[in-house]
């Protein structure tokens, strides 16, 4: 077998000239994307490079988690259901990718890490202002998280923006107030710049529509896209917990937190309360 007989044909149609046309290369401007990464480990370690690429594409990832929630947000603001919908599902696919991605990351080893870990100074994924933002989309808020983007003016206006506006539970719920459903006043007018926290007036609203679902299809399914939404986002929190402890176990993170003790408590912390709560309500007596 020759070369020739191991090589793809080149189709002569293929165009080449690229002085005044536009390219893959600078459609996605990969000058610039490629000569993001800065290792700055000296000497600089192997390694630098997978933790600094692992938290990029998690940030690159995030910019479109906020796109298409922002959008999904806006669509049940206007009573567009179905595509709100589409738009989480979007989002679930790519909570999966980011789960997964955990992985990569876990091939560091603790001895490898400790190696450049000392040059990070006090950057932290803590600092992460779309990972906050998603948390604020999603109603899980903290207006203390503000002082830490003080030095990021263009962060902190985002954050403050996404505190002040409702969050797309907040606009299901308001939704389903429109759709004829009973939501409480009470829920209806809540400060929406504070957390989500259980009302247990709600988990009638839910249960009728989970014990009615031929009834209320289109609430039902939007319901359960919620469930995996939070589903997801727990797993992923979970996932970074363990990659963390298999890290550098029980240190405290270079952001100045506990670490792994740190991210055990955002275990606890939940979006959609009302809809696990129904869980258990569902098919016991009245």
């Amino acid at each position: 077998m020759t070369a020739d007989d191991n090589t793809r044909a080149f189709d002569p149609d293929i165009v080449t000239d690229f002085r005044e046309r536009m390219s893959y290369g600078s459609y996605l401007d990969l000058p610039t994307l490629l000569s993001a990464q800065k290792p700055v480990s000296v000497p600089e370690h192997h390694d630098e490079l997978l933790f600094i690429i692992q938290h990029q594409t998690t940030e690159l990832w995030l910019k479109l988690v906020l796109h298409e929630l922002e959008s999904a947000r806006d669509l049940l603001r206007a009573d567009e259901l179905a595509p709100a919908l589409k738009r989480i599902a979007r989002v679930k696919h790519i909570q999966k990718t980011l789960t997964e991605q955990w992985s990569v990351l876990a091939t560091l080893t603790p001895t490898e890490y400790a190696e450049f870990r000392g040059f990070l100074g006090n950057s932290s994924g803590f600092q992460s202002y779309q990972y906050r933002a998603v948390e604020f989309v999603l109603g899980n808020k903290n207006r203390r998280m503000l002082s830490v983007f003080e030095s990021d003016p263009v962060a902190q206006a985002l954050l403050a923006q996404l505190l002040e506006a409702p969050s797309i539970y907040d606009e299901f719920l308001r939704y389903l107030d429109r759709a004829g459903f009973d939501i409480p006043p009470s829920v209806l007018d809540r400060d929406v710049t504070e957390a989500y926290t259980f009302h247990p007036e709600l988990v009638p609203v839910f249960r009728d529509i989970y014990e009615n679902a031929a009834d209320h299809w289109a609430e039902y399914e939007a319901c359960e896209e919620l469930v995996d939404l939070e589903d997801n986002f727990q797993l992923w929190r979970f996932r970074h917990l363990k990659t963390v402890q298999r890290t550098i176990g029980m240190k405290t993170g270079t952001g100045g937190s506990t670490g792994v003790s740190f991210l055990q408590k955002a275990l606890e912390l939940t979006f959609f309360p009302e809809l696990f709560a129904v869980r258990t309500e569902i098919g016991a007596p009245r």
